[in-house]
């Protein structure tokens, strides 16, 4: 398997404090067929910063220690950057970081409770300028689950997102859960991450989150999700079918 958001680099963020940290976590990944990472930190959420330069050196390292210890895991750079108006400039400065430095995609994080008013013309700045954001757990954005045609208007815009294993499992509640396959059904999320931060309270289950989209939705959904994995890690065009609206009344009640 591939994961494309973690944080497992070790004293860059809320994730892994220390190298020990991050080799337990390797060695959780390992053990659930997880043979490659992208190292996602925060960027700019107003308590971390982590550059694209920074990040690169500290993935050099930890893969460094990884082959030291025989732990069969690569680890590739990535960032988690918090929604700001100057992002661009921060691709344009090298300051922010493609997923796989690979120049094609870009997460984008929005605040836990509201989706900024600009988000709408800055994701398709962004796609005018060449690049492919990619929306980070939206199953999670107070605002999206009360409005979920928010996260349709961006999705038909060009926007992809990515939802969090735990949320499909139900480690963040029945009602994220719930929302979480509201979104997968209704075409509206292309990929699945752990956003792992630790091996207690937040771990990867991305083998349960794998088993749950086979049970609910079959191999092809499985392979869809895997196979959009591999094609961030690559730079390639995702797969994505139209997406859908969710009616409101099917939400009533989460919040």
């Amino acid at each position: 398997m591939i994961d494309i958001h973690s944080h497992i680099l070790p004293g860059v963020d809320d994730g892994a404090r220390t190298m020990d940290d991050s080799l337990d976590m390797a060695r959780a990944a390992a053990a659930e067929g997880i043979h490659t990472i992208i190292a996602t930190p925060h960027h700019q959420n107003g308590t971390y910063t982590n550059f694209k330069h920074y990040i690169t050196s500290q993935v050099a390292e930890l893969n460094q220690r990884l082959h030291q210890e025989d732990i069969p895991l690569t680890i590739l750079p990535g960032q988690e950057t918090r929604i700001y108006g100057d992002m661009i400039e921060g691709l344009r400065n090298n300051e922010i970081l493609t997923l796989n430095n690979q120049g094609t995609y870009v997460f984008v994080e929005f605040p836990s409770d509201a989706v900024p008013r600009y988000a709408k013309q800055l994701l398709l700045d962004l796609q005018v300028e060449g690049y492919q954001p990619i929306i980070v757990h939206p199953e999670r954005n107070r605002q999206i689950i009360q409005s979920p045609d928010i996260l349709y208007n961006l999705v038909n815009k060009g926007t992809y997102t990515q939802i969090t294993a735990a949320s499909l499992t139900g480690r963040f509640g029945k009602n994220i859960k719930k929302f979480t396959h509201q979104l997968i059904e209704a075409n509206l999320t292309h990929l699945i991450a752990s956003d792992a931060h630790n091996t207690t309270t937040r771990g990867f289950c991305m083998t349960d989150a794998y088993e749950e989209l086979k049970e609910s939705y079959g191999m092809s959904m499985v392979y869809l999700f895997a196979e959009n994995a591999e094609c961030v890690v690559c730079g390639d065009i995702l797969a994505a079918d139209s997406p859908e609206r969710i009616r409101k009344k099917k939400i009533l009640g989460i919040f």
